[in-house]
């Protein structure tokens, strides 16, 4: 019997084929505060979500977890090299959104099985570097599609619900406590079954500017308690 199926079919069922496995997980969640960059997931687990990746740059993913984890071991394999062979600065978030982007889109293209995952990339900016005074925020799905953002990114499955949510109660500039409870209102908006988020399901990380050295913070159950308790 011949069997026949186009290409447009092949990659409709592709991208929903990764929607799914993408939807089944939590959603995570990074925002812009007056000091860097906060990053924070509904992750009760001891398998973190959130990780760091150079001096200045944060990676964060959902979705199936040993596939995001092996994007976040190549993005520091990637940065490493690049700073080994230039200079740290030289170290951007947009070059490393770019390599996601084509090994991703490589994998949905060419494979049977795409990638079941989104990830973000967040750059926090420095005044001292020209033309890298802002943070940068890039987000980048399953079928390599890559898009920046400014002020907030959500992935997951429920990223349509918290990104509308966060469009109407976002503001910029806010202290990192306050985008803090923001953030966990909007994860609380996607806990099924469970309206309030405790301290100790949140995994929470921060891109502080005003740090010296590496930039990147993970904020333990203790100082989250106190931040959103404040």
């Amino acid at each position: 019997m011949p069997f026949y199926v186009s290409p447009e079919q092949v990659m409709q069922d592709k991208a929903e084929y990764a929607r799914k496995g993408i939807g089944r997980g939590k959603s995570s969640l990074t925002l812009e505060f007056g000091g860097g960059i906060l990053m924070v997931a509904e992750n009760p687990s001891s398998l973190s979500k959130i990780g760091e990746i150079y001096d200045r740059i944060a990676f964060a993913g959902v979705g199936k977890f040993s596939e995001f984890d092996q994007l976040r071991k190549i993005g520091v394999r990637f940065a490493d090299m690049k700073g080994y062979s230039y200079s740290r600065d030289d170290v951007r978030g947009k070059a490393l959104a770019n390599a996601y982007s084509q090994a991703m889109g490589d994998v949905f293209t060419r494979e049977m099985k795409p990638l079941e995952v989104e990830v973000v990339v967040a750059e926090v900016g420095d005044p001292s570097l020209a033309g890298h005074e802002k943070n940068s925020i890039y987000r980048i799905l399953y079928d390599g599609s890559v898009s920046d953002h400014e002020g907030f990114c959500v992935i997951g499955g429920s990223a349509e619900e918290l990104g509308s949510f966060l469009q109407s109660q976002y503001k910029s500039g806010l202290p990192l406590g306050d985008c803090l409870k923001l953030g966990r209102q909007a994860l609380e908006r996607a806990a099924d079954g469970q309206p309030t988020v405790p301290a100790e399901n949140l995994e929470v990380c921060v891109l502080e500017r005003a740090r010296n050295g590496r930039k990147f913070r993970r904020l333990s159950t203790d100082e989250v308690s106190g931040l959103l308790s404040s």
